[in-house]
């Protein structure tokens, strides 16, 4: 019987019979399950595509055969059929590779994927760059029914059913996106799979497809004869495979959302295995948001597919009822919906993540932000303490957000500012605002925070000082208290400023500091072109002023350790003091 070790491609599993594929099968599922419960990652759609990718690999020849994966939630089984086995297989190499495909990592990998969606229309490209060159490779999108639901998505299987030639669409239906799908083009699929795909109306067909279904799977030999028709085809086609999320695991499979994606936990009863209990943001985030919505009959929480991610779990859900809207995964429709919603009178707050905030930007600027609509935005795991893959980085929403015209983007410090902010956003009605929702470890007031925000840019000066002032944005002003401490004890007594105000510069607050400072230092944990520091600069370089703006590189980095990038970055209160010492001689 053939090892896991010895798969060192596909290769290696094309000429095995079934009895030794759902050996590999079980052994990879095990492999899997042991990794992702060490260093925490997607479960559930790993689990249930293992035999759809040993059937994928086993069927076409890749890389010469073009396989494009979507978002990477079940890509693991893929990982290690191409060369990655020994990742997932060995204790000691655990961390040293990452879940979503990387080009750099394989010749298998054809596209970095961490966002849903795009794989129709990559693949799309892909196969019109083949006609055109004369070629005769198979082009494969694989994606998940959640993804369906993104407009990019949509907009690849329109565009790519009029190619004239081989094109394959993999629909892994495990009834889930990460949170239960949401929208009428589920209602298809479900009455597909009631019909054995025999239904008269089919979602896939009117736009132009062949139309294959798969009832088992995670049958191996089913699989493989859909696959070769597909393989066959000369004209695009849709495979629709119905699986089982969390397909051997039997938590998985009972709790599909739960289990989704998952820190690291035990596997004998699925407890994380760090797990203080303490309160954090995303609790905080909750709480309000639930006591808003009991307490406003006009409050509509607004979500895309993420709802895990500030607390909304399945019962929290159920208790608010429909003043909860969760539009799935689909960000622009997430903001045109809170646009909507807050013109038709209601206070609408929509809470998304910062990453795949970025994809809905023409919304943001069009729909909500040229008509000033007063909806509010929760930004999600912004800058360096957010997710730390290439493809999931906070570290641009700074620049995205605060160069809007008339969004108001606020940065809070600390528990009570963050309540105090939400609470003036939600009840005012003359601008489009938004909340970086901190990401460090939830901290409280030393003092009062101001209620009112309707008077835009005006920074707090927590403490006045001379000669040097530290500007702390956001998760950074904590550093810069840190910082102000430190030069207390060499005898500097610095100013300490919160600017709260994301978006702009508090004019003549930074201009009268001319009177008795020397030097400015501006901290944030964002991109530094184009954010807060620079603006700050800008209005100080005509003062005559030394200004020095500490922040992060216009870079990708993946993987990254976050106390690692502030070290470089010298957002650290230790090195924030040398930089003041040495402007100041």
């Amino acid at each position: 019987m053939i090892e896991l070790t010895d798969i060192q491609s596909p290769a290696d599993i094309k000429g095995l019979g079934d009895d030794e594929l759902r050996h590999v099968a079980h052994e990879m599922r095990r492999a899997m399950l042991q990794w992702v419960s060490t260093v925490g990652g997607h479960v559930g759609p790993n689990l249930g595509v293992v035999e759809a990718t040993i059937a994928l690999y086993q069927v076409f020849d890749a890389p010469e055969d073009k396989i494009v994966w979507d978002v990477s939630h079940q890509d693991i089984a893929h990982k290690m059929l191409t060369g990655r086995m020994k990742y997932f297989t060995d204790p000691s190499l655990y961390r040293t590779i990452g879940e979503y495909t990387d080009p750099n990592e394989s010749p298998y990998d054809l596209f970095y994927a961490g966002h849903t969606s795009p794989s129709i229309t990559l693949a799309a490209g892909l196969a019109k760059a083949r006609d055109l060159q004369g070629e005769e490779h198979a082009v494969v999108a694989f994606i998940g029914d959640g993804s369906l639901s993104g407009g990019v998505a949509f907009e690849g299987l329109d565009a790519a059913a009029t190619l004239n030639s081989n094109f394959i669409v993999i629909v892994n239906d495990n009834q889930m996106a990460i949170a239960e799908n949401h929208g009428s083009l589920y209602d298809n699929l479900l009455e597909l799979r009631e019909t054995n795909g025999m239904a008269a109306d089919n979602y896939f067909k009117t736009l132009g497809y062949d139309y294959i279904y798969v009832k088992e799977g995670n049958d191996l030999p089913s699989l493989r004869e859909a696959f070769q028709k597909a393989k066959a085809s000369k004209s695009p086609v849709v495979v629709h495979i119905n699986t089982q999320k969390g397909e051997g695991y039997g938590l998985a499979e009972e709790y599909r959302e739960r289990f989704h994606w998952s820190v690291p936990f035990d596997v004998t009863n699925g407890n994380p295995k760090h797990d203080s209990g303490e309160p954090t943001y995303d609790t905080l985030t909750r709480d309000m948001l639930i006591e808003l919505i009991e307490t406003d009959a006009k409050t509509l929480v607004v979500n895309p597919a993420t709802p895990g991610s500030f607390g909304f779990t399945p019962e929290v859900r159920k208790r608010v009822g429909a003043q909860f809207w969760d539009v799935g995964i689909a960000e622009q429709c997430g903001v045109s919906v809170a646009a909507g919603a807050a013109k038709g009178g209601l206070k609408p707050i929509l809470a998304v993540e910062t990453s795949f905030l970025q994809r809905a930007f023409d919304q943001l600027v069009e729909d909500l932000s040229l008509d000033n609509l007063p909806a509010t935005l929760l930004v999600l795991d912004a800058g360096v303490y957010g997710i730390p893959d290439a493809t999931h980085l906070g570290l641009w929403d700074m620049v995205m957000l605060s160069n809007i015209p008339n969004l108001v983007y606020l940065g809070p410090t600390n528990a009570e500012e963050y309540k105090a902010m939400l609470t003036w956003a939600h009840n005012q009605t003359s601008h489009s605002v938004a909340i970086r929702v901190p990401t460090t470890s939830l901290t409280h007031a030393e003092g009062d925070v101001d209620t009112d925000y309707s008077t835009i840019n005006i920074y707090k000066m927590a403490h006045r000082g001379s000669d040097v002032a530290l500007v702390g944005a956001s998760n950074m002003y904590g550093v810069a208290r840190k910082a102000a401490e430190i030069l207390a004890g060499q005898g500097i007594d610095a100013t300490l400023i919160n600017p709260r105000f994301l978006s702009g510069v508090d004019e003549d607050m930074m201009r009268g500091l001319k009177k008795n400072h020397k030097t400015v230092i501006t901290l944030e944990d964002s991109s530094l072109e184009g954010g807060l520091g620079e603006k700050i600069a800008r209005v100080l370089g005509p003062t005559g002023m030394k200004v020095r703006c500490l922040g992060l590189q216009k870079e990708f980095i993946d993987r990254y350790n976050a106390a690692e990038i502030l070290e470089a970055a010298s957002l650290t209160p230790q090195k924030v003091a040398d930089i003041a010492q040495e402007m100041l001689k």
